[in-house]
């Protein structure tokens, strides 16, 4: 029973971040879908997580080399997620309410993404593996 009602919060979270991101692009008085190429950095956030916990060792340590870099790499991802938008409004390809709208729905989406992987990723007897 806690697990769906993580799940149903969790997917409730997502469903609001992606409403800002889709009123950023389609409210009329904005007009363009150039934000939308923040869904790449949505789908490919969780790689170097994946692929740490595949390769990784299976040891308890505090900290591995793999884990780190995986870390790093998913720290550039999130940041380049919340650039985008940024560097969209400065070259005056979308407006800065656009802007405001998308940097709130990355703000959403990734602590969306951080809270599956709190809940789902501890590896217990339920586990996003499961799913």
């Amino acid at each position: 029973p806690c697990a769906v009602a993580a799940l149903v919060g969790l997917s409730f979270s997502g469903a609001i971040g992606l409403t800002f991101l889709m009123l950023g692009c389609a409210l009329e008085y904005y007009g363009v879908y150039w934000p939308l190429f923040v869904l790449i950095f949505y789908f490919i956030c969780p790689i170097p997580h994946f692929i740490a916990k595949r390769v990784g060792d299976d040891s308890d340590a505090a900290s591995s080399a793999c884990r780190e870099l995986a870390y790093f790499f998913t720290t550039g991802i999130v940041v380049s997620a919340f650039g985008l938008p940024i560097i969209l409004a400065r070259v005056e390809a979308i407006k800065w309410g656009a802007c405001g709208l998308v940097l709130a729905g990355n703000a959403v989406i990734f602590l969306t993404i951080l809270g599956f992987f709190l809940v789902f990723g501890r590896g217990d007897d339920f586990s996003w593996e499961q799913w």
